[in-house]
């Protein structure tokens, strides 16, 4: 694993607040303040073992204001595109002499405000929005019309995310307040049933036990409005098995009012979406996005801790305003620890379709990109055998049991740092890293003594 914040100039100096990578061609794309869209090739630095670079393709320039998410359609034959006042844009692919070019197809308009987050659905025929104006908006993308507008936050919606099986969608907000809809679909016309999704959990608080169990204390599980982001990118895993929620703050484990707040994500288990499964903590500063890889790969029996029992791995980045997170389903530890990656906070996180680059934008106007080695995530699954594995209820991802009395331990995650003022440190990951996440063990007494304080992921019961 190779990487670092390449320094080009890639919106005029302005903050680069989105990116997402195309599924087939791998171009990455860019959104900033500085109100456009661009396009650009990825050039690998593995046979020269250097920092991967870009190289510019095209500007896509229509939006009047700042470009705060974009995200490709699940063909690659559209884009989205969500900007201040309002404006949400879906660009068309079209093949020319001259080769490929985006075009406005429509405008979907009816936000009022900003529209900070959005996502497609698995058919690519819907998407849904997050809005300054405290709403989210399902949008009909064949007939650019509006089809259901979820109106119940209080304050603004920072982040949405579609069940890739499309039962369930779910919101952000900084009203403290995590929303699933589930989708009951109306009375059949011309044959069809009109999706209609319905609030059917609403997450803001929790219970927690004093350290003494004298007493339970109510808490919330989220930051509010000061939150210094204006982003909350939540997201389903790529088989909808769990939701990963972040912007979370709360106690440890047994609540003392001295150990005060932990920033962390959160795991939803599909099968319980009314609460938490799981907390993620142990960074310093508020997680703003979370960012599935789009590829499973094969279980490499490791670990047995892990905390669900899936038929393969997934793997995921956890982004807080300074530092990135890497996780897998397998392990209990980060894989990787990414910290002082730029001068100002973390806005969005993207991976390429085959999993070999993972890019992060910034408020400082960088962009960083991590490239991985050939087979270093581990073995790729081919997409017919991770569809067998979830058209199969007996191998259906399945929640471990929560132990009762599992502390927060540490880990020897190998943290990176990469210096602002050397932009192009390479990141390099050690040997005794893979030996250290499978050392890494919950309770383990004999476990080797940690090179760097982490904590790892916890159960939370909130019974």
């Amino acid at each position: 694993m190779r990487g670092g914040t390449v320094q080009i100039n890639w919106h005029d100096t302005k903050p680069v607040l989105t990116l997402d990578f195309h599924p087939l061609s791998g171009t990455l794309a860019t959104g900033g303040a500085d109100y456009d869209i661009k396009l650009w090739l990825i050039n690998s630095g593995e046979v020269q073992k250097e920092v991967p670079t870009v190289s510019y393709q095209t500007s896509l320039s229509y939006h009047g204001s700042a470009v705060n998410i974009l995200r490709f359609s699940p063909t690659g034959e559209q884009l989205a595109s969500g900007a201040d006042g309002g404006e949400l844009i879906i660009w068309k692919l079209h093949s020319t002499e001259t080769g490929p070019s985006w075009k406005v197809l429509k405008t979907l308009s009816f936000h009022r405000k900003d529209v900070l987050d959005l996502q497609w659905s698995t058919d690519g025929a819907f998407l849904i929005s997050g809005s300054v104006d405290n709403s989210c908006i399902i949008w009909d993308v064949n007939k650019g019309s509006v089809h259901q507008i979820l109106d119940a936050h209080l304050h603004y919606v920072q982040g949405v995310a579609w069940d890739p099986q499309s039962k369930y969608v779910a919101s952000l907000s900084s009203d403290r307040s995590c929303r699933i809809y589930v989708n009951k679909p109306q009375n059949k016309t011309k044959g069809m049933e009109k999706m209609n999704y319905v609030c059917q959990h609403v997450i803001t608080k929790s219970e927690q036990q004093m350290v003494d169990d004298s007493k339970s204390v109510k808490s919330h599980l989220f930051h509010d409005e000061t939150l210094p982001s204006f982003f909350r990118r939540l997201k389903w895993s790529p088989d909808g098995s769990f939701l990963l929620v972040p912007a979370g703050t709360k106690g440890s484990y047994k609540y003392s009012p001295a150990s005060g707040p932990v920033n962390t994500a959160y795991v939803f288990s599909r099968k319980d979406l009314s609460r938490p499964a799981l907390q993620l903590p142990g960074s310093s500063k508020p997680v703003v996005a979370v960012r599935f890889c789009p590829v499973a790969f094969q279980l490499r029996g490791s670990n047995s801790a892990g905390f669900f029992k899936l038929p393969y791995r997934l793997i995921f980045a956890v982004a807080s305003l300074n530092s990135l997170y890497i996780y897998d389903t397998e392990s209990i530890p980060p894989i990787a620890i990414l910290a002082g990656l730029h001068y100002a906070s973390i806005t969005d996180i993207a991976w390429s379709h085959d999993a070999k680059y993972l890019a992060v934008s910034s408020q400082d106007g960088y962009s960083t990109l991590v490239e991985f080695e050939n087979g270093e995530l581990g073995s790729p699954l081919v997409l017919s055998e991770v569809k067998s594995f979830m058209g199969d209820e007996k191998k259906s991802p399945d929640q471990k049991p929560k132990p009762k009395d599992m502390k927060v331990e540490e880990t020897t995650a190998q943290v990176v740092t990469l210096s602002a003022d050397s932009r192009k440190r390479e990141v390099e990951r050690k040997d005794d890293l893979k030996e250290a996440s499978q050392n890494a063990t919950c309770g383990s007494a004999s476990a080797p003594k940690p090179a760097k304080r982490r904590i790892t992921p916890v159960s939370i019961d909130l019974s």
